[in-house]
């Protein structure tokens, strides 16, 4: 490993925004968060492998009235988010270090309002499906965090995983496709922020024109698993 990722795994550990195994806090906030680690009690969205950040950072400044989480299970990504959050001044963002399928470890049922999934690795192999971050087995967990009528967005380069995501969606009983587009840019009424918040492969994809595809939906409340 090399020592300048040694130092920034060094700084996550002092940094009371990001919570990582190791840390007091790593599984002491399931049905909490709002209480012991946001400084405000607000509505919470959570991006499932937010990378180095730019998107769960563009929102919480676009939006201060809610509290925003970025889940990844890179260190170094997540001390870039943690960095940019911190010359932003934002107190309504924090960071999970942590595998996406721990979701049920982290949080309780309800607790979150919102969860975005933007270019995810789509896994083209057939074999891969079920680690697609649309496959049901996820859509199993967003369906228990998330309070009732909480909202789920996709946004992707891929076509074949939007396509599979939209099918799986419109095949789930109780799913509700709110909105669903293979050109965001086309039909920017979809998503108001698109322009001003975007990850550094969204804007590498645009300006190699591909389109952006953008799925919405609603999953109906469900038990919590044993």
């Amino acid at each position: 490993m090399s020592r300048i990722k040694l130092v920034r795994f060094a700084e996550n550990a002092g940094r009371p925004e990001i919570v990582e195994p190791g840390k007091d806090t790593y599984q002491q906030l399931v049905g909490r968060w709002n209480e012991a680690f946001f400084p405000t009690a607000q509505p919470i969205t959570l991006e499932m492998g937010c990378g180095k950040g730019e998107y769960t950072v563009g929102l919480a400044a676009r939006y201060p009235g809610r509290n925003f989480l970025g889940l990844d299970i890179k260190g170094e990504r997540i001390w870039r988010g943690s960095t940019r959050a911190r010359e932003q001044q934002l107190t309504n963002v924090g960071f999970l270090r942590t595998q996406a399928l721990t979701l049920l470890e982290h949080f309780a049922p309800g607790e979150l309002s919102e969860i975005w999934i933007t270019f995810p690795d789509p896994r083209p192999r057939l074999g891969d499906a079920k680690r697609r971050l649309t496959a049901p087995r996820f859509l199993d967990l967003y369906q228990q965090v998330l309070r009732p009528g909480g909202l789920v967005h996709l946004k992707t380069d891929s076509e074949a995983l939007f396509d599979y995501s939209l099918e799986t969606v419109l095949a789930r009983p109780g799913a509700t496709v709110l909105a669903h587009t293979k050109n965001l840019y086309a039909t920017p009424e979809l998503l108001p922020h698109a322009e001003d918040i975007q990850t550094h492969y969204e804007r590498r994809y645009r300006n190699e024109g591909i389109p952006i595809k953008y799925l919405q939906f609603q999953l109906s409340p469900g038990p919590r698993s044993q």
